[in-house]
C-alpha cells in the first residue's frame, strides 16, 4: 500500500513543478507582433545544414530513405537522397534554375524551380522559399489585412481571412516557463500552419515538433536558434503525407559556394528538360 502511494506523492510533486503549456498570464494583444515575434527569433540564422530521415507517402506508395540537407534562405536548397553506397540522386536549385541528378535512372534533369519539380524528390509540392521556410520552423502566409488572435490552452492562435475566402491558422506554444513573461520575454514555438481552402478544405498542412535549441555560432552571448526536428507536410487533395525526422543539424555562418546549389550533367549522362505544372 505505501509504495503506490509513494508514487502518486512523487507524481504530483513532479506534476506540479511542471508549468503546462496554455495562455500566458500576459498575452499578446497583436497578432502582427505574434508574428513580428517569431520570425525575428530567427533572423541571424542565415544557412542551415543536416541530415534527416524522410518518410513519403503517396498515391505511388510509400518512400522512405537519408537525405543530406543545405539550405539558404530564402529559397535555395540541395538534397542528397543517400544509400549505402552513396548518392542515389541529388536535387539542387539556387530559386531560378533546378536540377535534378537521378543515378539509379541515369538522367539528369534541369528547368525551372517550381513546386512541381521540388515534388519530384521530396514529395512536397511548394516552392524553394515555402521549402526553407518550412524547415526553419516558420511558414509562407496569406497576404491578407484581415488578422486575427486568439488565446487558450494550446497557446496561440493566428488567423488570416484572405479576400478570396481562404484561410489560414497558425498556431503558436509558448515555452512553459515563459507563461509569466511579459509579451516581450516569450518565446514562441510554431506548432502547426494550415490552409484552408474557401469551401472550408485543407489545402495543405504543416505541424512541426521535437523542438531543440542549436547553438548559433554568431551569436556573441553564445544563444541558440530552436528549430524543431520534425515536420509532417500534408497534401490532401495529392494524397500526399511527407514527414521529415532530422537526425543532425548544425547553423553554418559561412557563405556557401556556388556549386553547392547548382549542377552541370555528368557526361554520358540522358538530359531532359523539366517543365513546371
Amino acid at each position: 500500500m505505501m509504495r503506490p502511494l509513494l508514487f502518486a506523492s512523487l507524481a504530483g510533486v513532479l506534476l506540479a513543478g511542471c508549468p503546462r503549456g496554455g495562455c500566458p498570464t500576459q498575452p499578446h494583444t497583436d497578432p502582427l507582433r505574434v508574428l513580428n515575434s517569431h520570425r525575428s527569433m530567427h533572423r541571424t540564422v542565415r544557412v542551415l545544414r543536416g541530415e534527416a530521415r524522410v518518410d513519403q507517402r503517396g498515391s505511388e506508395g510509400r518512400i522512405r530513405g537519408t537525405i543530406l540537407m543545405y539550405l539558404e534562405r530564402p529559397d535555395r536548397v540541395r538534397f542528397d537522397a543517400m544509400t549505402q553506397l552513396g548518392p542515389a540522386a541529388v536535387l539542387t536549385s539556387d530559386g531560378e534554375d533546378f536540377q535534378l541528378l537521378d543515378m539509379r535512372e541515369n538522367r539528369f534533369v534541369e528547368g525551372p524551380t517550381c513546386p512541381s519539380n521540388i515534388a519530384r524528390l521530396l514529395g512536397v509540392q511548394v516552392s524553394g522559399e515555402e521549402l526553407t521556410r518550412f524547415l526553419f520552423g516558420d511558414s509562407p502566409r496569406l497576404q491578407t489585412d484581415d488578422v486575427t488572435l486568439a488565446c487558450g490552452e494550446e497557446g496561440y492562435l493566428i488567423t488570416l481571412t484572405a479576400d478570396d475566402g481562404r484561410r489560414q491558422e497558425l498556431s503558436y506554444a509558448v515555452r512553459p516557463f515563459d507563461l509569466e513573461a511579459a509579451p516581450s520575454e516569450q518565446h514562441l514555438r510554431l506548432r502547426r500552419s494550415e490552409l484552408f481552402a474557401a469551401d472550408g478544405s485543407t489545402e495543405w498542412r504543416a505541424t512541426y515538433d521535437d523542438y531543440r535549441v542549436i547553438t548559433d555560432p554568431a551569436d556573441e552571448q553564445g544563444r541558440g536558434v530552436a528549430i524543431p526536428f520534425r515536420v509532417r507536410f500534408e497534401d490532401p487533395s495529392r494524397e500526399a503525407d511527407t514527414l521529415v525526422k532530422v537526425k543532425e543539424l548544425e547553423i553554418v555562418t559561412e557563405a556557401p559556394a556556388p556549386e553547392v546549389f547548382s549542377q552541370t550533367p555528368p557526361p554520358g549522362i540522358t538530359v531532359e528538360s523539366a517543365v513546371c505544372e
